[in-house]
C-alpha cells in the first residue's frame, strides 16, 4: 500500500461519501458473519475502522490491520469512545512481513485495489488464515474508465478467482451487490463481494 498517502489523509479520510459506502458494505458482510460469535476478525487494511467496527457484535474479536499509525490512532479512538472490549489495532503490512497472527476470518474491503502484488498478498493471508478459515472481499468490478498509476482498475471476477486459486482458495463465490454513481475514482462502478475458504492441503 502507498503507506504515507493514507498518513497524509488519514484525519480527513471520514467523509461522509466514505462512510455511506462503508455502511453499504458492513450491511453485506453483515450476511456472511451469521454464525461467527465464537470467531477472530482480522480486517486487513481496515484502516480507521469504518466498516469492521460495525461488526463487533457478530464475532468474538476483531483486530483492524493497517499499515498506517494515523489511520490506527483513529480506529483506537472509535474503539475506546464505543467502550468497545472485543476490538483491538495492529500496525502491520502483510506485503512486507509476517504480522505473527492468525484468525478465523479476514476481511479485505476495497483493499486490493491498492496492493500492486495481487497473489502475494493473498498468498500472506492465506497463511494467516486458521485451518479452513474464510476470507471475505470486497472490491470493485472492472472498470475500463477508471485509470490510475497508484491503482487497479478494478478486477475482472474470472481472473482473480483464478489468482484466489494459485494462492491456495478453495469454494469461491462472487456476487455483485452494489452499483453507484461517482464512487470509484468518480466514476459510476460495481462493487463485488468474495467469499472462500482456505484450501485443505491433499
Amino acid at each position: 500500500m502507498e503507506k504515507n498517502v493514507f498518513e497524509e489523509v488519514a484525519r480527513r479520510y471520514d467523509t461522509e461519501e466514505r462512510k455511506q459506502l462503508a455502511a453499504v458494505i458492513a450491511e453485506r458482510v453483515k450476511l456472511e458473519l451469521f454464525d461467527s460469535t465464537d470467531k477472530a476478525l482480522l480486517d486487513y487494511g481496515g484502516g480507521t475502522g469504518l466498516v469492521s467496527l460495525e461488526l463487533t457484535d457478530l464475532v468474538q474479536q476483531l483486530t483492524i490491520a493497517d499499515a498506517s499509525e494515523q489511520m490506527l490512532k483513529l480506529a483506537q479512538a472509535k474503539i475506546a469512545e464505543r467502550k468497545l472490549s472485543n476490538a483491538t489495532v495492529l500496525y502491520a503490512d502483510f506485503v512486507q512481513e509476517d504480522p505473527g497472527v492468525s484468525a478465523d476470518i479476514v476481511l479485505i474491503s476495497l483493499v486490493l485495489l491498492h496492493i500492486p502484488d495481487t497473489e502475494g498478498i493473498l498468498q500472506a493471508i492465506a497463511h494467516v488464515l486458521r485451518e479452513t478459515g474464510r476470507l471475505i472481499i470486497v472490491d470493485f468490478n472492472e472498470n475500463e474508465r477508471v485509470h490510475h498509476p497508484a491503482l487497479h482498475s478494478g478486477f475482472d471476477q474470472k481472473k482473480l478467482e483464478q489468482i484466489l486459486q494459485k494462492a491456495g482458495f478453495s469454494a469461491i463465490q462472487f456476487e455483485t451487490f452494489y452499483e453507484g454513481e461517482g464512487i470509484f475514482m468518480k466514476q459510476d462502478a460495481s462493487m463485488f463481494i468474495c467469499t472462500c475458504e482456505k484450501a485443505v492441503p491433499a
